[in-house]
């Protein structure tokens, strides 16, 4: 993802003082904007770091900063879908909540190019912190962008842990396996599973609990039984012809999201496939459409917009807190649900 046209004057980062100085990145945005009392031993040591590596504050994060009112830089890709438009929900809950102010930035999965620049001009237009949804704050965190940039990152239900960025979400691998146990229970040996596209980190970490959870039950991983998929009802149609036309298919199947596993049970309608009699379909997130369809769908509830809310407001407090010099999680997870429902039933 890296550019070519990077800005080549853009100096020391925050996040390079901040590990000269062994604080986090939010402490030492309080000692150069002066918002926020912080204890003088910290102040000297982000001070000192500030002199040595000859970092420069962004001016304009800098005014808006003394003025006393916070804004966040809020990144996705679209709020079309009930992911992302949860992930708006929660954020603007806990900055309306916390009396801050966020300024929505959309970059089209076909304009993923501009990801950086567009991080760039939210920076530059005096935001103190910034909040990535997915795809983008993975291929962010792979792409070496976060040592230059100028301003805080947090990443939203990223799907594992990032190396080099906070994040709040879930533990992935761990619900895709509880599913898949879940549906091993109900006596199902041939479970298919539909993955997200090699863009997202769940693709890998979803997969892998699926598959350990075969293992645990001395099932053996058929690749036949796995498909792709980009996360759109589309593309699970595209996926269910695939594992609904194999000659042996599967008996249950497990989707990456709800959009996809609503896709199975409409194939599953069309060609007359019962469903939970004939094929159990479970998804994951439990967005609206997961009640919307019939049968309405097993699935694991992913805490979206609490997900979003916690991520902003562990932002704000480190923004706000005196004598803030505590680094943010690296990764902190939240509580996720089996939820069953009528799509899935045990094997007769």
């Amino acid at each position: 993802m890296a550019r070519a046209s990077r800005r080549a004057n853009q100096g020391v980062n925050i996040q390079a003082v901040a590990e000269r100085a062994g604080v986090s990145a939010m402490t030492v945005s309080n000692v150069v904007s002066g918002r926020r009392k912080v204890r003088e031993t910290t102040r000297e040591a982000v001070l000192a770091a500030v002199q040595e590596l000859g970092y420069t504050p962004n001016v304009a994060a800098q005014a808006l900063a003394s003025a006393g009112n916070i804004r966040l830089g809020l990144l996705c890709s679209t709020t079309e879908s009930a992911f992302l438009s949860s992930i708006l929900v929660g954020v603007l809950d806990a900055t309306t909540a916390l009396g801050a102010q966020v300024l929505l930035r959309r970059v089209p999965v076909d304009r993923s190019d501009e990801i950086l620049d567009e991080i760039e001009r939210l920076a530059a237009s005096g935001v103190s912190a910034i909040l990535i949804a997915p795809p983008y704050c993975e291929a962010i965190s792979r792409s070496g962008f976060v040592s230059t940039t100028q301003v805080p990152l947090m990443a939203m239900s990223p799907g594992d842990a990032l190396p080099n960025m906070p994040s709040v979400g879930i533990d992935d691998f761990a619900a895709a396996r509880d599913m898949t146990r879940f549906l091993i229970g109900l006596g199902h040996r041939r479970v298919g599973f539909i993955r997200a596209s090699e863009t997202h980190i769940i693709s890998h970490t979803r997969q892998a609990g699926y598959r350990a959870a075969l293992e645990e039950a001395g099932l053996s991983w058929n690749r036949d039984l796995a498909a792709y998929g980009d996360l759109t009802f589309e593309s699970g149609l595209v996926a269910a012809e695939h594992l609904l036309g194999l000659a042996e298919r599967p008996t249950a199947i497990f989707a990456s999201n709800d959009d996809m596993a609503a896709a199975v049970v409409s194939l599953a309608h069309r060609r007359g496939i019962r469903v939970p009699e004939d094929l159990s379909v479970a998804g994951f997130d439990d967005s609206p459409i997961a009640v919307k369809i019939w049968p309405p769908l097993t699935t694991m509830r992913q805490p979206v917009a609490r997900i979003a809310a916690r991520a902003a407001t562990l932002v704000l407090q480190g923004l706000r807190t005196a004598n803030a010099d505590t680094t943010l999680p690296q990764a902190e997870y939240l509580p996720y649900e089996l939820i069953e429902r009528e799509s899935t039933a045990r094997l007769p």
